[in-house]
Formats: structure tokens, C-alpha cells, sequence
């Protein structure tokens, strides 16, 4: 398998799924065949990741059922009971693209620590493997954010991988608490300053440099957030990619 010697991160801010309309039933974003183009492969292998939901079967299943007529080869990786694969590094190095779904990030990170999946995805995302996700799967390769993993009340958090060396704001535009949390957690300089999108948004890193945000409805946009110099930050608008199917 030839693959591309960059490494490709895409955190979705939120939309990597869409209800289909029949009753449970989910299909994949355009989101998510953009990050599928990165591999370079006729028939990708993507490898799905549900650590955030405590493995939801359920989650899987419905994960699995989204990319039916998709001309890609789906497999994942649980850790519950124990991890379902006998080697989950070289399972990670045999995916083209990895998706990890949204729930807890403090939650994963800590298990994935516990495994040394953290590890196991530094080593894949330099072997050019595309790394993927939403909300808490976004955030989990940057250095923080903010996350309700303790309660609804949003918290600062900064205990990511670091792989990228920004904050990250998800659900952007659909919840209140997102946008001003992520402002003053990074003039305070909890959070360095970094990168936020809005639902049916992706920002798309090559290596650790940002690249271009991507969107599947007209009106999503990213965001750069930096610190002002003088005790606060400073929001520039990055107009995302249109993805038009």
C-alpha cells in the first residue's frame, strides 16, 4: 500500500453524520469522504473509534451502517472488555484514514493513556495515516478545549495529545457556552490560541500547520483565536471549502 508521506489531521467541529430519515438510521457527511479523499486510496481502510461513548455498540453499529454503499473497508477498535485486536498499534498502521467519534474526551484520553493508544496514534499520524474526528475526536489531538465530560456546565481542559499545538473549539455556533469559555480560557492563558468550528465544519492540518477549514452547509465558518497581547483575544473568521457533495 502506497501512502502519502504528510500527516493529515481533520477535527470536525460537528456533522460528521446526518439522520437519513428512517427511524435510527445515519449516513456520512461530506465531511467524511473529504477526509476518506486524503488516503489517495481506491478503497480506503477506515478504522472506527467509539473509546468516547464507553465503545457504544450501539454508536458502532450505526457508524458501520453509515458508510453502507461506501466503496471503503470499515473495521474498529474497542477497548471494552479489553482491546479487540491483538496489536492495536499495527491494527492503527494498517488503516488509511481513523475516525474517533464525539462523547467524553477526558474519558478516552485517559484510556487510551492507559493503553498506550496515545502513542500508537503519534506513530500512525507520522506513517501518514489520516487521523479523524468530532468534538471530543477533534479535540483529543490538540493541546485542549473545552468539554462537558464533567457535567453540562463546560470546563477548560487541557490534557489532549498535543499532536497539534492549539486549542480547539467544537459546537461553535450551537451551544452559547462554547465561544466566550474558549475566549477567556485563552486570555488567561490557560489554552494557547488555536482553532474552532462550527457544526457541519472541518479543519484540516497538514502536519501541524492549519491548511484550510472545509464545510458542509453554507453557513458554518472556522475561526482563529489568538491572544491579544493585552489581556485578551482577538476572532478572525476563516471562510471554509464548500463541499458540494
Amino acid at each position: 500500500m502506497t501512502r502519502s508521506s504528510q500527516s493529515h489531521i481533520l477535527a470536525i467541529g460537528g456533522g460528521s453524520f446526518r439522520p437519513t430519515g428512517r427511524f435510527g438510521f445515519i449516513e456520512a457527511s461530506p465531511l467524511l469522504r473529504y477526509g476518506l479523499d486524503l488516503t489517495g486510496q481506491d478503497r480506503p481502510k477506515l478504522g472506527l473509534l467509539a473509546t468516547a461513548t464507553g465503545d457504544s455498540a450501539e454508536w458502532l453499529l450505526k457508524m458501520y451502517g453509515a458508510f453502507t454503499g461506501w466503496d471503503v473497508e470499515v473495521s474498529h477498535l474497542t477497548v471494552f472488555p479489553m482491546p479487540n485486536v491483538a496489536d492495536p498499534k499495527a491494527w492503527m498502521l494498517e488503516q488509511d484514514m481513523i475516525y474517533v467519534s464525539g462523547g467524553s474526551v477526558a474519558n478516552l484520553m485517559a484510556l487510551w493513556r492507559l493503553h498506550g493508544l496515545d502513542e500508537a496514534f503519534e506513530e500512525a499520524w507520522r506513517a501518514g495515516v489520516v487521523l479523524s474526528g468530532q468534538s471530543a475526536g477533534a479535540l483529543c489531538w490538540h493541546v485542549g478545549g473545552n468539554t462537558d465530560s464533567f457535567g453540562p456546565e463546560l470546563r477548560v481542559w487541557s490534557d489532549g495529545m498535543g499532536l497539534l499545538p492549539y486549542s480547539c473549539g467544537v459546537h461553535y455556533d450551537a451551544e452559547p457556552q462554547r465561544r466566550p469559555l474558549l475566549h477567556a480560557s485563552v486570555a488567561s492563558g490557560e489554552l494557547p490560541g488555536g482553532y474552532a468550528a462550527d457544526e457541519g465544519v472541518a479543519l484540516h492540518y497538514v502536519g501541524t500547520e492549519f491548511i484550510q477549514a472545509v464545510s458542509c452547509r453554507p453557513e458554518g465558518y472556522a475561526y482563529r483565536v489568538e491572544h491579544d497581547g493585552d489581556g485578551g483575544v482577538k476572532e478572525f473568521r476563516i471562510e471554509p471549502r464548500l463541499l458540494t457533495s
